[in-house]
Parts: C-alpha cells; sequence; structure tokens
C-alpha cells in the first residue's frame, strides 16, 4: 500500500513564553523563560512557589463569561491555540468535507482544576451533593476535542489521546497515520494543559519532581545542567493543523513542512522513572526513523523531551547516543521546556510547533540557563546552550516520554514538492 504524504499548513499557541505563534517563536529564538511566581493561588505553604503560567489570557473576553464559566482552562486554552491555526491556515469550512476532517487532541489529565474545585466546595459543605451540572462534561480529557468540532462542524474522527507528557506526540501520530491512511482530509491536532493550581503543584511537589529553586525562578528550568534539581510546571495548548499533501495543494495552503514519521514504545519499567539505560526512548526515536525512512545520518535537531530531572536528562541522552551513534555530534540538541517549562500533555504539540519553525527558519531554538556543565555528558555533544544556533534544518525529531514509561517521538522535514 502506498501512503498518502501528510503535511502541516496551520499553527497556533498559546504559551508562557507567548499567546500567538508569532510571539512564542521570537521569545524561543531570544532565550525567554517563562517562569515565575506563581499568581493564579496563594504559595505560602508551598515547597514550589513558581512556575511557567500563561500570562494576559481573558478567557471572558475571548469565549464571553457565560460560555468561558462551562469551560475547564485546558479547554479555553485549546479553543484559543485552535482558532488562530485556523485562521493560519486559511480554512473555509463551508467550502470543505467537514465529514473528511477529524479532531484528535492530546491532554495527560484534563480539568483537574474543574475537580479540584468541586471537590473542594463539596468538602466544605454539610454533605449535601451540590455540584455544578458542568462538572463532568468540563473536567473530562475528551471534551477538548468535542467542543473543538463542535465550533467548526467537524464530524471526523474525535478522540482524546492520554498518555501523560506523551499525549500531545501521540495526537499527532493517530492523526498522521489516518490520514496517510487515507481515512480522512484534514486533522486539528496538538495538546492541551492547564494543572498550575493547588492539585497540580502540591500533587507533584509530593512526588519532589518540581524544582524548588524559589530564590531564582527564571534559571530554574535548567535542563542538562550539573545543578537542575526537577521541572517546572507549565501549561498551555499547541495546535497543529494536518492535512492531506493533494488536499492542501487542491485548495492552495501554504505547507510549512511535511509530516514523515512517528514513533511509540513503553518503558515497561517503572511508574514515573524512565528505564536507566534509556531503553525505551533509544526504541521510540528508532521506531520513528524507521517510520520515516530516514537514517540518523538525515536528522539535523532533536527537540528533546529534557525535562531538567536528574534523573530524566541522562537516560534521554543515552537513548539519543545508542540510536545515533556519531551522528549525536553532528546534529544540534535542545530543550525549550528550559524556557516553557513543562506544559505535560501540551509538550508535544508546542515543541513539535518549535521543531516546525526551526525547518521553516533554519534556526535551531537553545537550551537557557545552562551555568555549570555536567560531567555525565560528552562535552562534544551540542545543546545549544544558552543561544539560538543557526544551520540548515531539513530534518527535525521531537520527543515526549510520559509518566507510566510511555514514549513518542515525531518526525518533520522540509517540504518539497
Amino acid at each position: 500500500m502506498e501512503f498518502k504524504r501528510v503535511v502541516v499548513t496551520g499553527l497556533g499557541a498559546l504559551t508562557p513564553i507567548g499567546n500567538t505563534v508569532a510571539d512564542y517563536w521570537n521569545s524561543l529564538i531570544n532565550g525567554v523563560s517563562g517562569a515565575a511566581f506563581i499568581k493564579s493561588f496563594d504559595v505560602t505553604n508551598f515547597k514550589t512557589k513558581f512556575a511557567c503560567e500563561v500570562k494576559n489570557f481573558d478567557a471572558d473576553g475571548f469565549l464571553g463569561r457565560k460560555d468561558a464559566r462551562k469551560l475547564d482552562p485546558f479547554v479555553q486554552y485549546a479553543l484559543f491555540s485552535t482558532e488562530e491555526a485556523v485562521k493560519d491556515a486559511g480554512l473555509d469550512f463551508e467550502k470543505l468535507d467537514t465529514s473528511r476532517i477529524g479532531v484528535i487532541w492530546g491532554s495527560g489529565i484534563g480539568g483537574l482544576k474543574t475537580f479540584l474545585d468541586e471537590v473542594t466546595n463539596f468538602a466544605k459543605g454539610d454533605g449535601t451533593p451540590k455540584f455544578n451540572p458542568f462538572f463532568i462534561p468540563k473536567m473530562i480529557a475528551d471534551i477538548a476535542p468535542g467542543h473543538i468540532s463542535i465550533k467548526y462542524g467537524l464530524r471526523g474522527p474525535n478522540f482524546t489521546t492520554v498518555s501523560a507528557c506523551a499525549s500531545s506526540n501521540n495526537s499527532l501520530i493517530d492523526a498522521f497515520n489516518y490520514l496517510r491512511l487515507g481515512k480522512a482530509n484534514m486533522f486539528i491536532t496538538g495538546g492541551s494543559e492547564a494543572i498550575i493550581n493547588e492539585a497540580g503543584i502540591g500533587g507533584f511537589n509530593a512526588m519532589h519532581a518540581l524544582s524548588t529553586r524559589n530564590d531564582d525562578p527564571a534559571t530554574a528550568s535548567r535542563p542538562f545542567d550539573l545543578d537542575r534539581d526537577g521541572f517546572v510546571a507549565g501549561e498551555g495548548a499547541g495546535t497543529i493543523i494536518l492535512e492531506e499533501l493533494e488536499h492542501a495543494k487542491a485548495r492552495g495552503a501554504k505547507i510549512y513542512a511535511e509530516m514523515v514519521g512517528g514513533g511509540m514504545s513503553a518503558d515497561a519499567y517503572h511508574m514515573t522513572a524512565p528505564h536507566p539505560e534509556g531503553l525505551g526512548a533509544s526504541l521510540v526515536m528508532k521506531a520513528a526513523l524507521e517510520d520515516a525512512g530516514l537514517t540518523p545520518n538525515d536528522v539535523d535537531y532533536v527537540n528533546v523531551h529534557g525535562t531538567s530531572t536528574p534523573i530524566g536528562d541522562p537516560q534521554e541522552v543515552k537513548a539519543i547516543t545508542d540510536a545515533f551513534g556519531d551522528r549525536i555530534y553532528d546534529i544540534n540538541i535542545s530543550s525549550t521546556k528550559s524556557m516553557t517549562g513543562h506544559l505535560l500533555g501540551a509538550a508535544g504539540a508546542v515543541e513539535a510547533i518549535a521543531a516546525i519553525l526551526a525547518i521553516q527558519n533554519d534556526i535551531v531554538p537553545p537550551t537557557i540557563n545552562h551555568f555549570t556543565d555536567d560531567p555525565a555528558f560528552d562535552p562534544k555533544i551540542n545543546f545549544t546552550f544558552n543561544k539560538a544556533q543557526k544551520r540548515v534544518v531539513n530534518v527535525a525529531q521531537s520527543n515526549g516520554f510520559g509518566f507510566g514509561g510511555h514514549n513518542a517521538s515525531v518526525i518533520f522535514k522540509k517540504y518539497q514538492d
């Protein structure tokens, strides 16, 4: 069977370092940190008092107060980034076959704030169940693609992928596979997450997963640095319009890049820790390359998972070394989480956008906040520390790994007709 080709025709982003794709990219290449003290709740008694929050997002202004109250922030974010992507792609759904346009969306947790608020209100009461009628439909993780499809009248495949921090890489891969098999013409895909609240920060603090660098939040996310001490929580959304090539050409769409492969694997090791030898991560990168019909010599840039945790970063470098061999010395590696923080289920989408824009602009965004070399890492590896680097980027790979041992890797390349 001959697979159909799949291209990227629209992008949308709502991130801690920019509320549009243009602002997000500008912040990336200029090394802007999105970390600051948390403003959305009182952090006095929390071990970690900072995060990468979305800034200046007006849900009431975007949706209207009545509709905004019916939606958890992770859905508000999804609708916001998707509106930008739809406009960017120049989509007029009245002229398209909406039965062949689907929505596949990633979220690791879904409506955590909604769940927190409703249970807190119940616990403060007299035991009488006085729950908001929107409680369940605001909370469930699959509601984001549901609302996107309702807004635009899209009747193709519609569901959510949930695989922790690999969720939106999985959503991209599923959309990619449906398209190349000819099961649809177009997908709105990506992911969103909104966990910066008492339960999210408190829960990850209990796991000792978050940085506690409260004296200097802006430099707390420092992947591959000797003094890294945990990840920085982020929030937001990223939307990518994936489209079958001939369909895109027929409507005169602009094309950012071509999606050429995706891999998935499991560590089968531990519920939160990565495999100590990076086995699952190595497998997933090799699987993505094989799926794309590429070799390590074809790859120019890897946007790594790179969360800034003491155990996670070394395992990923071991995996890249195993998957790429000596090619590791000729590629650029960077972790954009050093700027955005970790968007969990949305991380794969916003990082895929970074990889796509690196291809389009021939610029590799940096890994900021590097101060001290870690002797565990080969000094010949180019981590793109602190400053963006110009280089021709024909092929970019982006990794996402999640609690439960879920791994997903996606590959994009420069589009050639």
